[in-house]
C-alpha cells in the first residue's frame, strides 16, 4: 500500500470547528470517549473468536508531558485498511447537516452520537495519528494521520501487535496540566469485562 492522501468524507464543511468549539464547554471529554473506543475494540474482538488462549485485554493511557503527546492504546479488534476508511475517513451519517443545525446553539452535547467520539481528541490536538493492525489473519497495519483540517495521510505502517494506539500531540496546554499535573501510564486489565 502506498501513502494515500485524501480528505474526509464530511457532509458540512464547517464540521470539525463546530465540534472544536462545542466541545471546549467539557474539555476531559475527549479522554472518556477514546477509553470507550478501546474498550468497544477489546469487546469486538472477543466476538471474532480471533484471541490468544492467554488473551488479557488491556487499555493503557499514557501521557508525556515533556513531549505533549497523550495516548490511548488497546489490544481489541484493530482496524483494516478498508475499516479505516469506513469508519474514520466518512464523517458522515444520515441527516447530519439537519441535526448540526438543530443542537449548533444548543449547548446539548453531540459527542457519543453518530460514532462522533473520536473527533473530540482534535479539540487538544494539533495532530492526530493512528495506528492499529487488525485482528483478523493475513491483515496489514495501517498508520493514519491528520491535524484536524479535512485532509489526512493512510500507510501501511510496522506494527506488529493486534490492537490500536490513538496518539494526540496537545496544542492545549492548560488542558494537560489541569488533568494530568505529572507523566502518568495508565494501564488497565479488562480480564474482568464479562465475556459476550
Amino acid at each position: 500500500m502506498s501513502v494515500e492522501k485524501g480528505q474526509l468524507s464530511i457532509h458540512t464543511e464547517n464540521f470539525l470547528p463546530i465540534i472544536k468549539k462545542w466541545l471546549y464547554s467539557d474539555r476531559d471529554i475527549f479522554v472518556r470517549e477514546l477509553v470507550s473506543n478501546c474498550c468497544d475494540a477489546v469487546a469486538k474482538r472477543r466476538m471474532t473468536g480471533e484471541t490468544p488462549e492467554d488473551y488479557s485485554p488491556r487499555v493503557t493511557v499514557r501521557v508525556d508531558k515533556e513531549h505533549r503527546i497523550l495516548s490511548f492504546t488497546d489490544d481489541g479488534v484493530g482496524m483494516t485498511a478498508e475499516e479505516v476508511r469506513k469508519y474514520i475517513n466518512q464523517v458522515a451519517f444520515s441527516g447530519a447537516n439537519d441535526f448540526l443545525e438543530k443542537y449548533k446553539d444548543s449547548g446539548e452535547q453531540i459527542i457519543g452520537h453518530f460514532g462522533l467520539g473520536f473527533y473530540s481528541a482534535f479539540m487538544v490536538a494539533d495532530k492526530v495519528r493512528i495506528d492499529t493492525l487488525s485482528c483478523m489473519p493475513g491483515e496489514k497495519a495501517v498508520t493514519w494521520e491528520s491535524d484536524g483540517s479535512v485532509e489526512y495521510t493512510m500507510e501501511e505502517s510496522e506494527r506488529e501487535e493486534v490492537g490500536t494506539t490513538v496518539t494526540l500531540y496537545l496544542s492545549c496546554e492548560e488542558t494537560l496540566d489541569q488533568m494530568f499535573p505529572h507523566d502518568i501510564q495508565v494501564s488497565q486489565d479488562l480480564t474482568h469485562l464479562d465475556q459476550p
